[in-house]
């Protein structure tokens, strides 16, 4: 809760993005490693998304949702990572209210949506290998259709309700976010409201967009790996083992630092360590995701070659 004696009662037009003011000499490099990050980011998800809707090979539900996911990584990193850029190389690390609250809106909603998206890639994997014979009917394209849109308009409406709820309160000085973005926790701090009922509403909000669909991610993984050592014998088996303990990997790191975020209370984490986590999930998961889930596929290498010769052809 909020110290309602320890701030002044003018409220907040704009507040200071510390970002990683703390660390005066890392500055470049940090703008370099970043800015290298998010490019990368840009070109790799974008080269994805662009190969699974010319190449008609790649038209099935699994390509159909790595479309959304990389659309979806896209517009994510470009909420954060250009203001943190340019808060790196520039004095004024000033954010207006508005913009504050649009940014934590659109990671809110971005984040929840990319949670239920990997939850959704799960069940799609989990009916591909478990119910193969049933496949095509269970996720024909209005199924997938549903589900990519349920992803989205949930992880939309959700947030929306956490970020009314927030916009309600009381902001008062002082108007210093330690961090990098808008973010829940450095915001709540800022709060002069009683945020008791608040808080509790949001933990359950936040928990429905992570902590349950990382537990349907888990159980999905589960079956399939079951599915595998039962159905695969040889290379096979070791490759399709191979394949979802990465994917594993990749999901468990997502989820498990939103969840440590998000769902532990905020005093179990300290500033910095708030800053170390939020790095992976803005900044290393989106260049990951292309890499594992798709780059590496060799249909999508195959799909590349093609693109690639059509195009030196034209």
């Amino acid at each position: 809760m909020a110290d309602l004696t320890s701030c002044n009662e003018t409220s907040v037009a704009e507040f200071i993005l510390l970002g990683f003011s703390d660390i005066p000499d890392m500055q470049s490099f940090l703008f370099a490693l970043f800015l290298t990050f998010y490019l990368v980011t840009l070109a790799a998800n974008s080269l994805l998304l662009i190969t699974v809707s010319l190449d008609h090979s790649l038209h099935t539900p699994m390509y159909f949702f790595l479309g959304n996911l990389s659309l979806l990584e896209i517009i994510y990193t470009s909420n954060i990572t250009p203001r943190m850029l340019a808060n790196l190389i520039s004095a004024d690390k000033s954010i207006s209210f508005v913009d504050c609250m649009t940014q934590f809106y659109f990671f809110g909603s971005l984040g929840g949506t990319e949670c239920l998206l990997l939850s959704v890639m799960s069940y799609d994997r989990y009916i591909a290998i478990c119910y193969p014979l049933h496949y095509a009917i269970a996720m024909n394209s209005s199924v997938c259709s549903w589900l990519a849109a349920g992803s989205w308009i949930s992880g939309f409406l959700i947030t929306l309700i956490t970020v009314l709820l927030m916009t309600s309160l009381t902001f008062c000085g002082p108007n210093k976010i330690n961090h990098f973005f808008c973010d829940f926790s450095p915001l709540l701090k800022l709060i002069c409201s009683d945020t008791y009922l608040f808080e509790k509403t949001s933990f359950i909000l936040s928990s429905s967009l992570t902590l349950i669909p990382f537990l349907l991610t888990l159980v999905s993984y589960a079956f399939i790996l079951s599915a595998v050592l039962k159905q695969s014998t040889g290379a096979g088996s070791k490759k399709a083992i191979s394949t979802c303990s990465t994917h594993l990997i990749v999901v468990t790191m997502f989820y498990g630092t939103l969840i440590t975020m998000y769902v532990v209370p905020a005093a179990k984490h300290s500033v910095d360590m708030s800053k170390i986590f939020s790095i992976f999930y803005t900044v290393v998961t989106p260049v990951i995701n292309p890499l594992i889930y798709s780059l590496r596929n060799r249909e999508v290498r195959e799909a590349l070659k093609r693109l690639a010769v059509a195009r030196a052809v034209v």
